[in-house]
């Protein structure tokens, strides 16, 4: 199973962490780590407010209204696109996955965990995209053989899923003759849900329908099928018998009458409200076995579900913000780090640096990365991928790392102090 670049530990864990390694300079790395988060927080805003803007034309609970009505389809077409794309690097800045085609296609066809069979029309979405973050093999016991045999089940679990979901238009399901009830044509809608099973993916679709496996209708059936054929036996069989009679006599089979009394005719009667009554309660089970799956489905969405639409974006918009500061804070803190003295077997700096990076006093980002792969594994048990490339990118945006050659090095806390202070004070500039 591939390692994941989510670093699973609170912000405030991270800056504790960080303080411990930089235990001489703890009071300057306070005041850093405070005016860092403080500019992340603050190019996160801008990115959310934008998210807002682009989503709010096919917001499906939005309840404001718009000064312009957008009826061009092209620039409806545009601005939905702007979206999916904002929304795509947010995922990316937090840490999700996306699920492949292939992936999601076995886990269609995988066997629930919960024995529902459902049925996903893919025809009514124009575009569908999975995100997925954290993934890990659990084991759960189901029951077989109608509950009286336990089994062992692993399987691949997502901790959080992302979907993104964009409708077709009224125009398309008009043509189909059936106008959704549950969403809007054209609108998109956007979950976000936890604790999914790989192979339950499809129910996180809204138009999902429950459907009767193939062993759930054999059962039905054959319990029908046995229950019928007692009921004709025992309550109509006289009765069938005096009628086939009466017809092979009515239609010129058979030569000797048949008279028909009025006690075998109530006979009958009640033979047929007892059959029918019983075809009535075979129909009845199998509508309550389907509602049994579905209030199944509704109980295991109820408690995934963690958020929806554009209350998304700030669930969301939090967690990229985590990742990134606890990004910048770690590769920042080991190459300041590693510029002073240290024992060779320490596990923060696992990897050996060569000549080249001892003499400018930083890393090059394969030492830096393994550096810090390295310590969470030995120090925390905890194995990752850390992102290097993207922390180490924020950094020199922000002017706190400089790039001497393939190395990077760490300016000094004071220095890097004074240029986050001086982003504040310069960042509305009078016109």
């Amino acid at each position: 199973m591939p390692l994941e670049r989510f670093i699973p530990y609170r912000k405030c864990d991270v800056i504790t962490l960080c303080e411990n390694l930089l235990a001489r300079e703890r009071a300057d790395f306070r005041t850093f780590s405070t005016l860092l988060v403080r500019r992340i927080h603050y190019k996160y805003h801008e990115q959310l407010e934008a998210l807002k803007n682009s989503y709010s034309h096919f917001d499906p609970n939005k309840d404001t209204r718009d000064l312009q009505l957008f009826s061009n389809d092209a620039v409806r077409k545009q601005s939905q696109k702007a979206f999916s794309q904002g929304f795509a690097h947010l995922l990316n800045a937090a840490n999700f996955e996306k699920v492949t085609d292939d992936d999601l296609e076995a886990a269609l066809n995988e066997e629930s965990l919960f024995k529902v069979r459902l049925a996903v029309s893919f025809e009514d979405f124009e575009d569908v995209v999975f995100y997925r973050r954290g993934e890990s093999v659990k084991t759960e016991t189901i029951r077989t053989f109608f509950g009286l045999r336990k089994k062992q089940v692993s399987f691949t679990n997502y901790d959080k899923v992302a979907v993104y979901i964009t409708f077709k238009d009224e125009s398309y399901f008009k043509g189909k003759g059936q106008m959704p009830a549950t969403f809007k044509p054209g609108s998109t809608i956007v979950k976000l849900f936890q604790n999914v099973p790989k192979a339950d993916l499809e129910m996180l679709f809204p138009n999902s329908e429950v459907k009767m496996r193939p062993l759930d209708k054999l059962i039905i059936s054959a319990s029908a099928a046995i229950g019928g054929t007692v009921v004709l036996v025992t309550k109509l069989g006289a009765s069938l018998l005096l009628m086939a009679s009466f017809l092979a006599f009515w239609l010129g089979f058979k030569d000797d009458e048949v008279e028909l009394t009025k006690q075998s005719l109530i006979t009958f009667g009640i033979g047929m409200g007892v059959f029918g009554s019983f075809v009535f309660k075979e129909w009845t089970k199998f509508k309550n076995r389907k509602i049994r799956f579905m209030k199944a489905l509704s109980d295991n969405l109820y408690f995934k579900n963690l958020d929806n639409n554009a209350g998304v974006f700030h669930t969301l918009i939090d967690a990229a913000e985590e990742e990134d500061c606890k990004e910048v804070l770690l590769a920042y803190t080991f190459l300041l780090k590693c510029s002073e003295a240290f024992s060779e077997n320490s596990a923060a700096y696992g990897a050996s640096r060569s000549e080249n990076e001892i003499a400018a006093g930083g890393m090059t980002l394969a030492t830096l990365d393994s550096a810090i792969e390295s310590y969470f594994l030995e120090e925390l048990n905890c194995a990752l991928d850390f992102d290097v490339t993207d922390a180490i990118t924020k950094l020199v945006d922000m002017e706190l790392v400089e790039q001497d050659g393939d190395v990077f090095v760490a300016r000094a806390l004071n220095d890097a102090v004074k240029t986050l202070d001086d982003y504040w004070d310069n960042i509305y500039q009078p016109v």
